[in-house]
């Protein structure tokens, strides 16, 4: 399906008063609540890095900028603000909210009892499932394609309440693609490194074909001027391989072949017994 409007944009007020307040306020507390369980880590022993409050915090920064202020005014009378807002939301944001390990403070501040029962939940069947870097991939770059290339984009623009619960799901399924892609809290399982870069290429194709696709106005269902489609194409493009490296870059960083440990592991039994 091609939709290419030659008209002015229609503007889609999504809402005022709490509607406007209610998302950056769950942001702040949320910040409030890391801020405090780390500076309070970061007293014993062990601290807490630094490093991860400041990849957490940028992370709620960007979704704060994202829902409130130009970002979210230019969104509401023009597409190409509503793809900064799902390039900051749905990708630049969760980067920062998984880099700062929240679950493993939460699991260090937590009572032995209350960790317990949260490792239950992330070894349960259901996290199992949505842990797979298939299914996060579905869920966070194939409900991208079904936003633009069905009538979806149309209905969540008819009010705030579908508005806000799409800007929700790309927060939690983009938080859940780079936890299971690079995140380095506890998973129930974790995939093979050369397996999670075969699916983060596999998104880095999908938002190449999708952004060259709206660009040309093919396939894609959103009524908006050409030149408005064309620039939200070319942030997709642009801004989407930035985070993609940017999580590539965090999943290399931290990857340990496993044949180098292996290899230590067989030379150790063999200097114990005397074999060169």
């Amino acid at each position: 399906m091609i939709v290419l409007a030659s008209g002015a944009h229609e503007v889609h007020e999504h809402g005022g008063g709490l509607a406007a307040a209610l998302p950056p306020a769950v942001l702040a507390v949320v910040a409030g609540g890391y801020v405090l369980l780390a500076a309070r880590r970061g007293r014993e022993p062990r601290g807490w890095s630094r490093w991860r409050t400041a990849g957490f915090l940028a992370g709620v920064a960007l979704a704060a900028a994202a829902v409130t202020g130009p970002v979210a005014a230019f969104a509401e009378t023009d597409f190409r603000g509503h793809m900064l807002q799902h390039l900051l939301i749905g990708m630049l944001a969760p980067l920062g909210l998984v880099l700062g390990a929240p679950v493993t403070l939460l699991l260090r501040s937590l009572p032995p009892v209350h960790g317990r029962r949260l490792v239950a939940v992330l070894r349960c069947r259901a996290m199992r499932l949505v842990a797979d870097p298939w299914i996060a991939l579905l869920l966070s770059v194939g409900a991208m394609v079904a936003l633009y290339c069905t009538p979806l984009y149309r209905i969540i623009s008819t009010g705030a309440l579908p508005h806000h619960l799409v800007h929700v799901h790309f927060l939690l399924s983009g938080c859940l693609f780079a936890w299971v892609i690079a995140g380095p809290d506890p998973a129930p399982r974790r995939p093979p490194v050369p397996l999670r870069l075969v699916v983060l290429g596999v998104a880095i194709a999908v938002h190449a074909t999708l952004s060259q696709l709206m660009y040309a106005g093919l396939v894609v269902d959103v009524p908006v001027p050409v030149a408005q489609l064309r620039g939200a194409a070319e942030i997709m493009y642009y801004g989407g391989d930035i985070a993609e490296l940017l999580l590539a870059f965090a999943l290399v960083s931290t990857w340990r072949p496993v044949r180098a440990t292996a290899a230590r592991r067989t030379r150790a039994p063999a200097a114990a017994s005397g074999v060169s």
